[in-house]
């Protein structure tokens, strides 16, 4: 097992357990495809990624994204940190024109600069990045990777979404009051067996000037409820943003 020490730079034990939970993974896809929000980040794209180009999803997981564009004509690339994550993405591709690489969303400078039409990083795969600079640097990096008018499709969880219940969402604005260092870090038990995963949740302002910072031009901000759906305020489960280059 990986020291501690050497884990990659936004990394933590209960984030590099969970991406290579043998259990988890063979449930990803379904667990997945249950999910309201997978349909929801999918139209998403199809709107805002109208016409075909050189797509990278930035926490491709099994794929999924990938697949989807690719039987559309479009030239996908998939990164993720998971060496078992992506050998199943690789075997469900099934032929498609699909690029797969590991790396870790702080580190990308294997790729170059301005090479992509269309850019992804969605079911919260940002907020499993731990540090308030490692995640302003994994989306700088987003902005580098776009072409000029490039744009990136980002999902976000909401810090004071009801559902997380009171006590926690009271406590979160009192560290987001008080200026604390972990504001918007919610930590849970993990559920495959390894350490305790904390995940960053966001308010609205906070992922629109992250985005703001990088030089992306925010176009489009929706709020969805637990079903997929628009919501608004302490209903919303999560954003989808849209940032163009």
């Amino acid at each position: 097992m990986i020291p501690d020490w050497q884990l990659p730079p936004g990394v933590d034990r209960g984030v590099w357990d969970y991406i290579h939970a043998t259990e988890m993974i063979s449930e990803y896809d379904a667990t997945i495809g249950q999910s309201p929000l997978a349909a929801a980040d999918v139209a998403f794209c199809e709107r805002h990624f109208p016409t075909p180009g050189r797509l990278v999803d930035l926490g491709c997981g099994t794929g999924r994204l990938c697949r989807h564009f690719a039987t559309k004509g479009y030239e996908c690339w998939g990164i993720d940190l998971s060496d078992e994550m992506l050998a199943k993405a690789r075997s469900a591709a099934d032929g498609l024109p699909i690029r797969f690489l590991k790396a870790n969303l702080v580190e990308l400078s294997e790729l170059p600069s301005a090479t992509f039409d269309y850019a992804a990083c969605l079911f919260s795969t940002l907020g499993m990045v731990r540090g308030a600079h490692h995640r302003k640097t994994a989306v700088a990096t987003m902005q580098r990777l776009l072409r000029p008018g490039g744009r990136l499709a980002l999902h976000v969880h909401n810090r004071f979404f009801r559902g997380l219940g009171w006590h926690r969402v009271l406590g979160q604005r009192w560290k987001w009051l008080t200026g604390q260092a972990d504001a918007g870090d919610f930590t849970m038990p993990q559920s495959y067996g390894g350490a305790p995963l904390t995940l960053h949740h966001f308010t609205r302002r906070e992922a629109v000037h992250l985005l703001k910072d990088a030089g992306f031009t925010v176009r489009e901000v929706l709020g969805l409820g637990i079903t997929g759906l628009p919501a608004s305020r302490s209903q919303i489960y999560g954003w989808l943003l849209l940032g163009e280059r």
